[in-house]
């Protein structure tokens, strides 16, 4: 046995989670595998994988997962699925720091619902890391009770979270007598699992499934095909839709869910090592070129989608006269409720309509409008519009923190603030009073506003709104003498505009303009499970057309940036894997 130390690192919430370090048996180890448990097991029945592995080039790490082994939490639960997956980026982020092995030297080896963890972290954060193993990813779990999942959603939405005991046997799980043995013993098992996290993990699955296009990581993915405990067919449709050139599948015959502790499981280690030996093997190809993800706005899976939403649907289609019903009823009866009244005046995406979804109270004409009003504010996309606020007001506070350490009072710049409402909330977090700030936007109306809101805040001293052009990167340039900028925001600015070569000006400017060592807080939209209601039903500020974007995927926004010479720090994301945040600094 390789012996193992124990450690705990602290993750975004300060929750000091468990984990375990094997050492690689020679000094100065420079790659690592990162080993994920399956759900309701823990970092110590992942020994035997690092002994049988036998990688004695390689260091190997492996967590408890938050309320599981030895980490805190209530059994089998988590704050949510994207907590858990924050967890996972902070871990990583702490082992490269920690322990010297830059992640580009790492391969994140999961099982089960860890496999499902690593691939929603590979599609919403796009991290750097080397590749990926997926071992029988659980996208699907097997509910045999009809209509489980809709109950269970269900009485979640009456009662809150509740815990459901998991009844598979260790026989179901492997053939090995000795695994069954020590499972059926170990009293660190998490029987349980929550229902917020299990409805997570529905959620999350079926996003990253439909959308694996954007992930770009080498993966390998091991298919047991007698699984009891999950379906095999989304684990097929997964690895029919990722986006690595880098890809593999192997189906292992009559291998139950523990893969890689069945009792023929050596057929499973023998694939991983070849698959490693490719990923670290001179002249491999460890990372997919660069101009595609460039020119993703002229050829790609989100130019097609962007593309299929802009033609227009056949006159008599279902969709079509489902769509002109929304459209009709918003003109007329949705007139009512103050939100779309705006929206369809001002546009949709507009700073006003913004706005409006941030202050989050409903209003409208008679009892009917206010009733309105509250369902459009609870849509899901101004939800995560809402939850992106807070990240934002997250990553300044970091920021400032950041600033604060080296004696640099901010300076702040946003290029495109709306009424700028979301930015002045958020200084209420930075650890000292900012020296300037400068409010832009294009719009007259909501320079006006933006003016109104610095008023009444009595910031006038070191604040100012201007008009401004968030593209004309030789405008943002100037601003290096004339503020000075070390934390510049971007935000919702780019999502609405397809065009990679307009965003990359933008960046040149902003980088042109922040001082050495400046911070950059952007935002992305890698996905939206409303894409075509907003098409079909929404206008946008641009001359009332329909507002139909186009998504990024984080890997193409944060190319975007590092272009520009900006090196990512953090990222936050909402639960629902619609709007990200992210903190770089100037290189």
């Amino acid at each position: 046995m390789r012996p193992a130390e124990t450690h705990h690192f602290i993750t975004h919430d300060g929750t000091a989670l468990f984990y375990r370090h094997w050492p690689a048996p020679g000094a100065g180890a420079e790659r690592a595998l990162v080993l994920l448990h399956r759900g309701h097991e823990h970092s110590g029945r992942l020994q035997h994988i690092v002994d049988e592995l036998g990688l004695d080039d390689f260091a190997a790490f492996a967590w408890d997962a938050r309320g599981h082994g030895r980490s805190p939490g209530p059994r089998g639960d988590s704050p949510g699925f994207a907590a858990s997956v924050k967890d996972l980026d902070v871990f990583v982020r702490h082992l490269e720091e920690i322990h010297g092995i830059p992640r580009e030297n790492m391969v994140v080896l999961a099982q089960s619902v860890g496999a499902v963890l690593a691939a929603t972290w590979a599609h919403d954060y796009a991290p750097p890391v080397r590749g990926l193993v997926l071992t029988a990813p659980a996208f699907q779990v097997k509910l045999y009770v009809p209509l489980a999942r809709p109950a269970l959603a269900l009485w979640y939405r009456l009662r809150g979270n509740f815990f459901i005991t998991s009844y598979v046997k260790a026989r179901f799980l492997t053939h090995d007598p000795e695994r069954i043995a020590s499972y059926d013993a170990d009293p660190l098992i998490t029987r349980d699992i929550s229902a917020r996290v299990l409805l997570g993990l529905y959620e999350a699955a079926a996003r990253v499934v439909a959308d694996a296009q954007a992930i770009r990581l080498p993966t390998q993915v091991l298919v047991s095909d007698s699984d009891w405990v999950v379906h095999t067919a989304p684990q097929e449709t997964f690895f029919a839709n990722l986006g690595s050139a880098m890809k593999e599948r192997h189906v292992l015959p009559g291998f139950f869910h523990d893969t890689l502790g069945e009792k023929d499981r050596e057929r499973a280690f023998a694939l991983i090592r070849a698959f490693l030996a490719r990923l670290f093997s001179t002249g491999a190809a460890q990372r997919m070129p660069r101009q595609p993800l460039l020119d993703a706005h002229r050829a790609g899976p989100t130019y097609d989608e962007e593309q299929r939403l802009r033609a227009p649907l056949p006159a008599l289609a279902a969709s079509n006269l489902r769509f002109a019903l929304t459209r009709l009823a918003m003109g007329t009866l949705g007139r009512l409720s103050q939100g779309i009244r705006l929206g369809l005046e001002t546009g949709f995406d507009s700073g006003s309509s913004l706005d409006y979804v941030y202050r989050n109270q409903a209003r409208g004409a008679l009892g009917l409008g206010r009733l309105i009003d509250r369902g459009y504010l609870e849509a899901v996309g101004w939800r995560g519009i809402r939850m992106r606020k807070q990240h934002l007001a997250l990553a300044m506070a970091e920021a400032g923190r950041r600033l604060a350490e080296a004696g640099r009072p901010p300076r702040i710049l946003d290029i495109a603030a709306g009424h700028g409402r979301y930015v002045l909330d958020a200084l209420a977090g930075l650890p000292q009073r900012p020296a300037a700030i400068l409010l832009r936007d294009y719009s007259d109306l909501n320079v006006q506003a933006g003016r109104a809101l610095l008023a009444a805040r009595g910031l006038a001293d070191i604040a100012r709104f201007e008009p401004g052009d968030a593209f004309d990167g030789e405008d943002l340039a100037g601003l290096a003498d004339s503020l000075a900028p070390n934390l510049a925001l971007v935000s919702g600015l780019y999502e609405l505009f397809s065009d990679n070569d307009r965003v990359a000006r933008s960046l040149a400017g902003l980088a042109r303009a922040l001082a050495p060592g400046g911070y950059l807080i952007y935002t992305g939209q890698p996905w939206h499970p409303q894409m075509e209601m907003i098409a079909r039903t929404l206008t946008s500020h641009r001359d009332r057309q329909p507002w139909v974007m186009r998504r990024r995927s984080q890997a193409e926004m944060d190319l975007l940036v590092a272009e520009a010479d900006f090196e990512k720090l953090d990222q936050w994301i909402d639960g629902w894997g619609i709007f990200t945040v992210s903190l770089a600094r100037k290189t």
